[in-house]
């Protein structure tokens, strides 16, 4: 496999799916993407558990942030992914592998739904759509999750998908809206040569 890194290299995302959700790339041109891509960081429940470094406010900045996601899997460090409901289309949230390191084979995984999605699984088959290909085609050996700790939707789908808790990480990341103080972090990791999980 090429390695992301390689110079020059641009490499576009697939599409991924599994007959109920689909993975593919956000376009920052679409008013729809957008704005969904607006709602999901601005939504009380993904700021109840994430402290953006900039601020997401408006259309033209969630433009940017897309922008800038797509520039940043341009060189290699991260895959952006749309989840989207397989049948209709409709933006349902975001699948990230972020921080990949192509020497150590590495990188993080997050994700968000947005409020009507949540419930229904699309995190869990996004994760595990996402984890498939970032084995099989990045090709990595480790992948890790991080989620605050008390957020247990995302331990949920965590241990779903075959990520086990491996530890807690003190004060690893800001408080809710809050750059001066620090809160705990669940680590769970999952290993390409982990069992893939009975029933993701």
């Amino acid at each position: 496999m090429a390695d992301l890194r390689e110079p020059h290299t641009i490499r576009p995302l697939p599409e991924l799916s599994d007959g109920t959700v689909l993975l593919r790339t956000w376009d920052p041109t679409s008013d729809v993407d957008a704005e969904a891509w607006l709602r999901g960081l601005t939504d009380p429940e993904f700021l109840r558990w994430n402290t953006l470094l900039t601020a997401v406010e408006n259309l033209a900045a969630a433009r940017d942030t897309l922008l800038a996601r797509e520039e940043d899997r341009r060189q290699g460090g991260s895959a952006s992914f749309c989840i989207a409901d397989a049948d209709s289309g409709a933006v349902l949230g975001h699948m990230g592998v972020n921080d990949i390191n192509p020497v150590m084979r590495n990188a993080r995984v997050g994700y968000w739904v947005l409020p009507e999605a949540r419930g229904r699984g699309a995190a869990r088959r996004a994760l595990t759509l996402a984890t498939r290909w970032a084995f099989a085609e990045l090709p990595l050996h480790r992948l890790e999750l991080g989620h605050a700790l008390g957020n247990g939707a995302s331990c949920r789908v965590a241990d779903r998908c075959g990520f086990p808790y491996e530890g807690t990480l003190r004060g690893a990341m800001f408080e809710a809206g809050r750059k001066d103080a620090f809160r705990d972090v669940h680590l769970h990791a999952r290993l390409a040569t982990d069992p893939e999980p009975a029933d993701p």
